[in-house]
């Protein structure tokens, strides 16, 4: 595929065979629109993305699973609700929580099926001034052991895009205690909470830190030229930590 030229001060990865053997399988359901872009930030980052559909029953030798932000089926019935059941999904499932422990992102609609299909716990609901929204936000990394968090440092600040009006996470009390004591809130809101998400939560993980959703966009933040601010490539983290995880880096 004929990548588009980058602009600004930035480049990719240099490359490294050990990360081009690395294939990082990117969902697509019916509503997906972020999935070309998830796989140009796993290109960026120096990786392979691999295509995979919702109604594939094989996840085709895939090291790592995207699922990327949209509006799968058309949020009917609720967010992520119709998605968890896709032929696909139950393979990433049991891959995510087998002894392999399969890397699993979920963004933004991806957020929302991982906690439909019970990979993370809690909900998202409408934003509490139940309007779409659309803004770079600042986050916190609150836990940068995770496969997807490895190239952060804790207690960073980064800016990524967001872009949701279903973005408002909940779960009982008992709950969000437990993701705190256990260290499983990956990001927090910074300065301005953009959907009334408990506690200012932006991202969790399970238990094993193999899987982690955020409602925010990394892979829309890559590149100089087209992330916040034109400069803003914050992002790319995400993709290198996981690239990095694989080939035992981190």
């Amino acid at each position: 595929m004929t990548e588009t030229p980058l602009i600004g001060g930035f480049s990719p990865a240099p490359a490294d065979s050990r990360l081009l053997g690395a294939r990082i399988g990117v969902v697509t359901f019916p509503g997906t629109l972020d999935d070309r872009d998830a796989s140009r930030a796993v290109r960026l980052a120096g990786g392979t993305a691999v295509e995979l559909w919702h109604a594939d029953t094989e996840l085709g030798n895939v090291d790592a699973v995207i699922i990327p932000g949209g509006f799968s089926y058309g949020d009917y019935l609720r967010a992520g609700a119709i998605s968890r059941f896709a032929p696909l999904m139950s393979k990433i499932v049991d891959a995510a929580n087998s002894d392999a422990k399969l890397p699993v992102l979920g963004i933004c609609n991806g957020f929302q099926i991982l906690t439909e299909a019970h990979l993370l716990p809690g909900s998202m609901i409408k934003n509490d001034h139940l309007k779409f929204l659309c803004r770079d936000q600042v986050l916190r990394v609150e836990n940068n052991t995770t496969a997807w968090t490895s190239d952060f440092t804790a207690s960073q600040n980064i800016t990524i895009p967001l872009k949701n009006q279903d973005g408002q996470y909940i779960a009982d009390e008992k709950t969000l205690d437990a993701l705190e004591a256990e260290g499983r809130v990956t990001f927090s809101y910074v300065d301005f909470n953009p959907n009334g998400s408990r506690r200012n939560i932006a991202g969790i993980s399970n238990a094993a830190g193999n899987v982690v959703g955020l409602m925010p966009h990394p892979e829309h933040a890559v590149e100089a030229g087209y992330g916040p601010a034109h400069t803003g490539t914050d992002g790319l983290g995400f993709f290198t930590s996981v690239l990095n995880t694989l080939v035992g880096g981190k």
